[in-house]
């Protein structure tokens, strides 16, 4: 269905799940704008150069060149915050304690802005089912792309289609894409997977559930 006019931009972190969205929302036809927002985090360096590989080997019409913005948000973290210098949640540990509060705050309405400006009126992001955070929420998405409108003086829709899927069913979907260049990890290792952090075990766990082979390289 082509009803977003001028394109939509998407939020890409270089994880599984945005490389995946990407081309999911490519099927519909539409002029893609891959955007990447630096925060201040200590794992950016290596997911941006897990998104260039990634948009490097997927030659497709419709991906826009990748932007890198900058929003930061490590500096209203506490010190002692995984996100800055405390110990990186290692595998298993619950999504309630690998949260960065505000994150999609500050996200979207950068994205806003720099949309606004290219006359793109979609936003897409790629939280999951089961995500137990606030600002991931249908009614937080609404209300948000209501106020982003306001603010901005135009039209925004806010699109999270991947809420109805699990991590091993974004795998699926995205099963023929070059998806061993994407990088999750908290604690990167030489620009590749540690293998002992929160998302790294998410990583391994979703590969397994969805009986494919991990082409990633973990460290440990």
């Amino acid at each position: 269905m082509r009803d977003d006019r001028g394109g939509i931009l998407v939020l890409a972190s270089g994880g599984l799940d945005s490389a995946v969205l990407l081309h999911h929302l490519a099927d519909e036809g539409q002029d893609i704008h891959p955007v990447f927002v630096r925060q201040g985090f200590p794992w950016e360096r290596a997911e941006l150069e897990g998104l260039r590989r990634f948009l490097e080997e997927s030659t497709r019409p419709e991906f826009r060149p990748l932007e890198v913005l900058v929003a930061p948000l490590a500096d209203l973290l506490p010190e002692e915050h995984f996100a800055r210098r405390g110990p990186v949640p290692a595998a298993g540990t619950p999504d309630e304690d690998c949260y960065l509060p505000g994150r999609n705050v500050t996200l979207l309405g950068k994205a806003a802005v720099r949309a606004a400006a290219l006359g793109v009126g979609t936003l897409a992001l790629g939280p999951l089912r089961g995500n137990p955070f606030p600002d991931a929420t249908p009614a937080f998405l609404a209300k948000m792309a209501e106020a982003l409108s306001e603010g901005l003086g135009r039209p925004f829709r806010i699109r999270a289609p991947f809420l109805a899927f699990t991590k091993d069913e974004v795998l699926l979907l995205g099963r023929d894409l070059p998806l061993e260049t994407t990088l999750s990890c908290l604690a990167p290792v030489e620009g590749g997977h540690c293998g002992r952090c929160a998302k790294c075990g998410e990583r391994r766990e979703a590969y397994r559930r969805a009986g494919l082979p991990d082409p990633t390289r973990y460290a440990g």
